[in-house]
């Protein structure tokens, strides 16, 4: 008799939880046509991939996620009305990354959606928009960055080159507005302190998304005698631009951000390898076997690569956060945020309550042919040649930050 009663009430207690549950939306404002397509598509595939992973271990403290895409064109216009669209069907998670352009005019409307909204704010979960000044003079409560800034890649990258002396010209390429200025700038000051010898011959800024042919620019690059190119382009534009250059056959190497984007080893092969280097928190020979798991079955189920491990870092945070809180507020979780830290695949990370700005290691890696986990469904991919520490990524800020009242 009693033990049909502890039965009966755990079975209430398990109905109650469930009947209480809620589903957690998270709404990606990313290009999802269109140009750009090709950078915003991975991250809803890594989202809803990871989505699913993690509603079997619970979702976020015990509440089902669903990842929704909102199409912005990489137009921040547009963004405001998909953002606005969200808002409208209950979200309060939003997540963006694809373009710095459209990340600034998120934050200023999250802010005054927020302001406005007590008691219904919401959060802005940043894991590829990398202009510094987010996590500096323009940071806020509301914005929380998963990837690491501009300046702090940069830095890794001229610590890296800091000891290559057969590098003694560089050419910078760079995608016209905030971010590709960024780039540039940090590019010029770094080298400047670490490599003063090192001359810049080229500075080069082009339309976003709006080039077909980087023929032009190529051949400026090899009349240059530059021994590197740096480049900070992301989407179409780093995939285009490196095929020009294969195909041009300059043999310069391409120092890039994210030259493991979709369709780069596709587009060069062979012309790609020990050629196309990268700075990233991920690389493409992972020794963690739960994460080659991972890599794999992602491209067979997704049909895209596992490309954006800070999607997955920023996703295991954000149930980390909620379960920590009990709760999916966005308010509670945020200051739950603040200092967090966790083990990833890769090295330790902590979300820095100073600037929501995340602090995480970096690795440097070159294109390889006949690697065990090959990209897009080739042998190629990117090999790991260096580890730049957390410590020695992570820079000083100048945020001031307001924080709500708890």
């Amino acid at each position: 008799m009693l033990k049909s009663i502890f039965t009966f009430l755990a079975a209430s207690v398990l109905l109650v939880s469930t009947a209480n549950a809620e589903t957690v939306k998270l709404a990606l404002i990313d290009p999802l046509s269109g140009a750009m397509a090709g950078a915003g598509q991975p991250a809803l595939s890594h989202m809803q991939f990871e989505a699913e992973r993690l509603n079997a271990k619970g979702g976020l403290n015990g509440n089902k996620i669903e990842i929704v895409g909102y199409d912005n064109k990489v137009n921040p216009q547009e963004s405001l009305v998909q953002l606005q669209k969200a808002i409208d069907d209950g979200v309060r998670y939003i997540v963006q990354g694809n373009g710095s352009s459209v990340a600034s005019a998120l934050i200023s409307a999250v802010d005054k959606h927020n302001r406005r909204n007590p008691g219904k704010e919401v959060l802005f979960l940043n894991y590829a928009a990398v202009d510094p000044a987010f996590t500096n003079e323009r940071c806020t409560f509301w914005h929380f960055r998963f990837d690491a800034n501009a300046d702090m890649k940069m830095n890794a990258i001229t610590s890296w080159m800091a000891d290559r002396k057969d590098i003694k010209k560089v050419y910078l390429i760079n995608q016209d507005y905030s971010f590709g200025h960024a780039v540039s700038e940090a590019a010029r000051e770094m080298l400047k302190e670490k490599r003063p010898d090192i001359e810049v011959v080229g500075n080069d800024f082009h339309p976003l998304g709006k080039v077909k042919d980087f023929t032009p620019y190529v051949s400026k690059i090899k009349a240059s005698g530059a021994d590197a190119v740096i480049t900070g382009n992301w989407g179409q534009d780093i995939t285009l631009l490196v095929k020009a250059a294969a195909d041009y056959g300059l043999q310069a190497p391409f120092l890039t951000y994210y030259g493991a984007s979709s369709g780069v080893v596709t587009q060069t092969g062979d012309k790609g390898v020990d050629r196309i280097y990268q700075i990233n928190e991920y690389y493409g020979d992972f020794d963690d076997p739960e994460m080659a798991k991972r890599q794999v079955a992602m491209y067979k189920e997704k049909g895209w690569d596992f490309y954006y491990l800070r999607l997955s870092t920023m996703m295991e945070m954000l149930k980390k956060a909620t379960d920590q809180a009990k709760s999916i507020d966005p308010v509670k979780v945020a200051f739950t945020l603040e200092d967090l830290s966790m083990d990833t695949p890769t090295g330790e990370v902590t979300m820095r309550k100073s600037d929501h700005q995340i602090q995480l290691p970096l690795f440097m890696s070159v294109m390889k042919g006949d690697m065990k986990y090959g990209a897009e469904g080739t042998d190629y991919n990117f090999h790991k040649i260096a580890e730049i520490s957390r410590e020695d990524v992570s820079l000083p800020t100048t945020c001031e930050m307001r924080r709500p009242k708890q």
